[in-house]
């Protein structure tokens, strides 16, 4: 079906139908994975670096190190590389 402007109504509304039926399921699974964080903290882990790990894991191993040694180089260049991070590069 096609209006006099040339637009699909069926069609267009069927797509912002299921826009919005997704938008609904993503702010669903964000509440869900919020309530894992709170979880996770009332068990004494730090949110901060669980959601690192999870950054982190969703890299390729070659990402991470390439991640890593700009992050010593640049530590390097402020001055505040330590013992810890020497050690790692």
């Amino acid at each position: 079906m096609s209006d006099p402007g040339g637009v699909a109504a069926d069609q267009l509304r069927a797509f912002v139908e299921r826009i919005e039926r997704l938008e609904e399921e993503k702010k669903v699974i964000s509440d869900d994975i919020k309530d894992v964080y709170a979880e996770a903290k009332g068990n004494g882990y730090d949110v901060q670096i669980l959601r690192k790990v999870v950054s982190l894991r969703k890299k390729q191993p070659h990402e991470r190190e390439e991640e890593e040694a700009v992050l010593v180089l640049y530590l390097h260049a402020l001055g505040m590389a330590g013992p810890a991070t020497e050690s790692a590069s």
